[in-house]
């Protein structure tokens, strides 16, 4: 593919407006801004969520502690699922790293609708500021646990009306980013951009955005229904008034399942333009790769009653649900096995961000297949609301989606920055991220299958060991996150300059400047073949 783009345009890093400073950037309609936006409030939340997270592994340190109450431990696992589902996982990457490259992968200067773009950041940011405005007024921080269960989240007395509208206004965002994200797919590619010379990753955010908008609503609805219960009685939810408590459960995990696949499609959109990329070899099974994002958010949205398995649904409705569980694991694996096609004889180039990549196939293998366990009915009786549920659950959104963001992050950030981080303290943050992270997850689903149940404020003496090597591991996972952040944040400043193309891509974002220019390309690249087309290297 040939493109044209000017060295001497301005970094959009550098305001070229009338506004200067903070206003440049709160006012920019820039798609590259609003992703860095983005950007830089997901990482705050995200070691926001994990302090808690480590403050709920400390407790976790005796049997019978007294650091805190019974209370306050309840509103702790609720504001880290909050955060860390709501503010982290669910906008993570499309947010970041769509806002900031779909428009580059696809030869256009910009999204289809970029003030509707700067909005979807507001009311990203709306949404986060009432939940934390939901912990400090009406009767404290919310206890529900992120899923807000009926019925008790409409008889607690905690500020679940405004948590939950937290998280309605946040579904606003998600709804916008998909709107932009279907357009400027369809109507802004280069031309000679057939769908089929699409890079994945565009392929991987096409299908999120329509998972976002038509799963959302519904989540936006029950989210409403539950606060018009909590003001008026209506009884919808609550069977002490002839509502239905199974029916919270069943529209909410019609979003709430489908969500998962909001998280995960995108990191599995990235690792297919990273393993390539390293293994300087086209991908194997481009087709099918992209066939199978469409075909998860198809299957996936029709799954969810799985969480359900232990609620009294019907024999028919258990088997029913249980073989489409099994069914969707096929797609995912697809992706598994042309990822490690594309390695098997390629020239791998062993980079970081293939580091994570890699760390990724690994740990989201494990949280796959403790998924399928859990579509097995009777190993689901077993370990239904244990910390089993924690473990897999941990494994696929952090070991999935966590690692892939790093490895998103570590391919990308030349690009985005102009900058190069010290790869030698990057895999120095890897061995206590991924020893940490197995040591604290891998524990949990060994306590599941032991039996020892899900947010207990206590545990007894048989489940102790297993708690203090989760917590052990917690700190070395927490320590690896610092590293590798703290290196990141040290090449903003100071790192050296990197090269426009320094991985040897070949996809369009490596075509032009880093940083990108204000509008991408001087002229509109003409695409005349598909992605990850590799000239051969010598000697290989």
């Amino acid at each position: 593919m040939s493109t044209h783009a000017s060295t001497a345009q301005p970094s959009y890093l550098v305001d070229t407006g009338a506004r200067k400073g903070l206003m440049a950037w709160l006012t920019s309609t820039d798609h590259k801004r609003v992703g860095l936006l983005y950007l830089y409030s997901m990482v705050s939340f995200f070691f926001v969520g994990a302090g808690i997270g480590l403050v709920m592994r400390l407790v976790q340190l005796t049997t019978f502690q007294k650091l805190i109450s019974a209370q306050t431990y309840n509103a702790l696992f609720t504001l880290h699922g909050v955060i860390m589902i709501f503010l982290f996982v669910v906008p993570g990457l499309p947010a970041v790293f769509g806002n900031f490259f779909l428009p580059i992968l696809i030869g256009a200067k910009d999204v289809a609708f970029p003030r509707l773009n700067l909005a979807s950041w507001y009311f990203y940011m709306a949404g986060a500021i009432l939940a934390i405005l939901a912990l400090f007024t009406g009767g404290g921080a919310p206890d529900t646990g992120w899923t807000f269960y009926a019925p008790f989240s409409l008889k607690t007395g905690t500020n679940i009306s405004l948590a939950v509208f937290a998280a309605f206004i946040l579904g606003f965002s998600s709804m916008l980013t998909a709107i932009n994200f279907i357009t400027t797919i369809h109507r802004l590619r280069a031309p000679g951009m057939t769908w089929f010379r699409m890079p994945l990753m565009s392929w991987a955010l096409y299908s999120t955005a329509w998972i976002q908008l038509l799963a959302t609503p519904i989540l936006a609805i029950t989210l409403v229904l539950v606060i018009l219960e909590r003001f008026f009685g209506i009884g919808i939810f609550d069977p002490a008034k002839g509502g239905d408590p199974l029916l919270y459960q069943h529209l909410f995990w019609i979003y709430s399942h489908p969500a998962v696949y909001i998280m995960i499609l995108p990191a599995m959109g990235a690792i297919s333009e990273i393993i390539p990329t390293f293994a300087r070899r086209t991908i194997f099974g481009y087709k099918a790769i992209a066939f199978s994002s469409m075909s998860i958010a198809g299957v996936g949205s029709l799954v969810w009653a799985h969480h359900m398995f232990t609620s009294g649904l019907s024999g028919l409705a258990l088997m029913t649900f249980s073989l489409l569980t099994m069914i969707v694991a096929v797609p995912s694996a697809i992706k598994v096995f042309n990822w490690v096609s594309t390695l098997y004889k390629g020239s791998i180039d062993f980079q970081p961000p293939l580091f994570f990549a890699l760390s990724f196939i690994f740990l989201f293998c494990i949280g796959g297949l403790t998924g399928v366990m859990q579509g097995a009915l009777a190993i689901n009786v077993h370990i239904h609301d244990t910390y089993f549920i924690v473990g897999h659950f941990h494994y696929v959104m952090f070991g999935g989606t966590g690692f892939a963001f790093f490895a998103a992050l570590l391919y990308w950030f030349p690009k985005m920055f102009g900058k190069m981080y010290s790869k030698k303290a990057i895999y120095a943050s890897w061995y206590p991220m991924f020893i940490g992270f197995n040591m604290l997850y891998f524990g949990m689903l060994i306590l599941g299958m032991m039996g020892m149940p899900r947010r207990y404020y206590v545990h007894l003496p048989q489940y102790h060991s297993l708690h203090v090597v989760a917590t052990v591991g917690s700190w070395l996972l927490v320590l690896g996150l610092l590293i590798f952040f703290g290196t990141l944040l040290y090449a903003i400043f100071k790192g050296p300059k990197a090269e426009d193309n320094p991985w040897g891509g070949v996809t369009l974002e490596w075509t032009i400047p880093s940083p990108p220019p204000l509008e991408n390309f001087e002229e509109i690249p003409i695409v005349t073949h598909g992605p990850y087309h590799f000239e051969p290297q010598e000697g290989k």
